[in-house]
């Protein structure tokens, strides 16, 4: 029995073949769309929340420098609720989503310790256990209407090589001829770099500057420099030492503050502080029938030309120096375990002749360190000898060294460093150098 022809018609029609097709193919672009807006939207917020982590942590370990852990914390939940306000985003942060502590560099480890200023943990989070969590738009039809999103950040305090052992400048930094610079020594201009001929570069050492074509050598100086070419590096760095000056300064004397230095100064047992100062008369040399070892000692002058000796050949061991005095020492003369700071602004508010001293040369051993600091600047013109010590001065720092006679030097200065010519300068690694006087920096660790 055949079929009516307008059934037989109706069987061969092609013309709605893809309706069925289509109607599938719109259900998948829908789902497919749907998870598009849900991954981005979901890539957005973690991005979003990881910005607001690190600002966060760079704040609180910024921020923990000088103030307590609790004060730290509230501080960087202010700048994450910049970024994510509470009123649109919910609860992001709260005090209980930083922890201060060390960071393993090594093997990526945090250690949480609450009296720590060394790292800094933050998470950022969007929850459903905190009424934030993001919102989906296709994935709510499986049954997943918000996703919990956590991202972290970890910062971390380091000091960079260059002010650890160093020549480091705000402008030039001028070195002569025929030197030697030790493994891992590092010269720094946040200007440029003057170099002479003849000298050595061992491997590790790095001589940088904002740019190092900027660097000043003489024709076929690369060629009469061995390893400078390999340790030329372009960067800059903020002089943070530099802004402490007055700090230093003004709180060497504190046992509270950073800045003291117990190696330096005897503290009563029964009282926690130090003996007190010893107050002397500029007239008199600075020898050791008024320096007493482990004491302050302070001596001010009256007019910016007035200055006191350190006599010839004498040796100053343990105690700190206050001073807007010039203070210049003779030939020969040596400080141990001595810190000197001085509020005069003169081009050579510290300087010596022939020979004088800084540190003992103990061979980077710990302690026999010693420091001069200043609002001006420094002059010594020969034989100068600097073992585990430190030089910071605002203005220009010049010297002249003894051959063989710098191991373990940070010399930094607010204007410009010239060198000299005909030294070894060795290397210790930090060691030895522990009083130093540091500034932290801060970085993104993880």
């Amino acid at each position: 029995m055949s079929l009516p022809k307008i059934l037989q018609h109706f069987c061969f029609r092609e013309d709605g073949a893809l309706t069925a097709f289509g109607l599938l193919l719109t259900v998948v672009m829908l789902c497919v769309g749907g998870l598009a807006i849900d991954v981005a939207n979901t890539i957005q917020v973690r991005t979003h929340l990881q910005v607001a982590a690190d600002s966060a942590a760079h704040a609180a370990l910024v921020a923990r420098e000088y103030k307590t852990a609790t004060e730290s914390k509230d501080i960087a939940v202010a700048v994450a609720q910049k970024a994510l306000p509470s009123g649109k985003f919910g609860s992001t942060i709260q005090p209980s989503d930083i922890q201060f502590g060390t960071w393993d560099s090594a093997n990526e480890v945090f250690t949480v310790d609450p009296n720590s200023d060394a790292a800094v943990l933050v998470n950022t989070q969007r929850l459903q256990a905190r009424s934030n969590g993001v919102t989906t738009f296709f994935f709510r039809f499986v049954g997943l209407d918000n996703i919990d999103i956590v991202r972290q950040s970890v910062f971390e305090t380091y000091y960079p090589t260059c002010f650890r052992e160093g020549f480091v400048a705000e402008n030039r930094v001028d070195v002569q001829s025929n030197n030697t610079y030790g493994n891992g020594f590092c010269i720094h201009s946040n200007d440029h770099v003057e170099i002479n001929n003849g000298n050595t570069f061992m491997d590790g050492t790095i001589v940088s500057m904002p740019d190092k074509a900027d660097l000043v050598i003489p024709t076929g100086g690369m060629g009469s420099n061995p390893g400078l070419s390999s340790a030329l590096r372009s960067g800059s760095y903020r002089m943070r030492i530099l802004a402490r000056i007055d700090d230093i300064i003004s709180y060497v004397d504190d046992p509270t503050s950073p800045y003291f230095r117990s190696d330096y100064v005897d503290i009563n047992p029964l009282t926690g502080l130090p003996a007190p100062r010893i107050t002397l008369d500029r007239k008199n040399k600075l020898d050791n029938s008024y320096w007493v070892s482990g004491s302050i000692h302070e001596v001010y002058c009256n007019a910016p030309n007035q200055k006191v000796m350190v006599p010839s050949n004498e040796i100053l061991t343990k105690g700190v120096l206050i001073t807007n005095c010039k203070i210049d020492f003779g030939a020969n003369s040596e400080i141990r375990d001595v810190i000197m700071v001085n509020t005069s602004t003169r081009d050579d508010s510290f300087s010596g002749a022939a020979g004088f001293t800084l540190g003992l040369d103990d061979g980077c051993a710990t302690g026999g360190g010693a420091q001069l600091v200043t609002m001006g600047g420094m002059s010594f013109p020969s034989n100068l000898q600097i073992y585990g010590g430190q030089m910071i001065a605002a203005k220009t720092i010049s010297f002249a060294a003894r051959p063989d006679g710098i191991e373990g030097v940070s010399i930094v200065s607010g204007d410009q460093i010239d060198g000299t010519s005909l030294i070894n300068v060795g290397f210790c690694g930090g060691a030895g150098m522990d009083n130093n006087f540091m500034a932290e920096y801060f970085r993104l660790a993880t």
